[in-house]
């Protein structure tokens, strides 16, 4: 028995010293990027771009549809979601695949605009330091704001404008739910949900964010099935 409990005091020593060192690891990337351009500084910029769509120019079904598909509890946690987490580690075990991630709207905006280049391990670090910096300096619906603006939806366009004029032809403004539904499915993995690559694949996305809609009650089941049923 005693050595059973020194095995596992060992353990839990190794493990807290593994995370000292990735949370020392993650900070110094993080510390580096907000050194060489502040956050405050960053988001002027992104601000300042032409393209640049304000959430009141935006319509309700997308924001709903970016939440649904991206973060359901974006409004009610903070920068990191620990239950998501921990639905994704057990969904991914379950299934021996990665078919979900933990990541919050806030974790991504870090990543599309600090550390897009960085490789997934040591982003993954760091976006959750940003995060809270993002999430203690802004509101949720500024952060949603961004995160928009700043997604990548493929065949070089960046930002929710840029993708609805090249998609759609049209403005953001104007997308009505079957829009807004596709659209919001297509940052998650631009190369394949874009519509010019795979349109069996994009209408197979948008079906899965539609009715994450309706699991979170932002629209009916009757209205999810009108668009899903029009693609059959």
């Amino acid at each position: 028995m005693k050595i059973i409990k020194r095995l596992l005091l060992l353990l839990f020593l190794l493990i807290l010293a593994i995370g000292i060192i990735l949370g020392i690891y993650g900070y110094t990337i993080y510390s580096k990027a907000i050194k060489e351009e502040p956050l405050a500084d960053k988001i002027e910029e992104i601000r300042s771009d032409k393209n640049y769509v304000t959430i009141e120019d935006l319509p309700k079904d997308y924001l709903n549809a970016v939440i649904s598909a991206e973060d359901r509890r974006f409004y009610n946690h903070g920068a990191i979601d620990f239950r998501a987490i921990a639905r994704a580690i057990y969904v991914n075990v379950s299934n021996f695949d990665l078919r979900e991630g933990g990541s919050t709207i806030t974790q991504q905006l870090a990543k599309n605009i600090y550390f897009i280049e960085l490789d997934p391990f040591p982003r993954k670090l760091a976006e959750i330091f940003m995060a809270f910096e993002i999430e203690k300096n802004y509101s949720k619906d500024e952060i949603l704001e961004l995160y928009v603006n700043t997604s990548y939806f493929g065949d070089g366009y960046y930002g929710i404008k840029e993708a609805c004029n090249g998609y759609l032809d049209k403005e953001p403004s104007e997308m009505n739910l079957d829009e807004s539904s596709m659209m919001a499915g297509i940052p998650n993995a631009p190369s394949v949900y874009a519509p010019t690559k795979n349109p069996d694949l994009t209408r197979s996305r948008q079906k899965h964010v539609l009715e994450t809609m309706v699991e979170n009650k932002y629209i009916s089941e009757e209205d999810a099935n009108k668009i899903i049923n029009k693609y059959d």
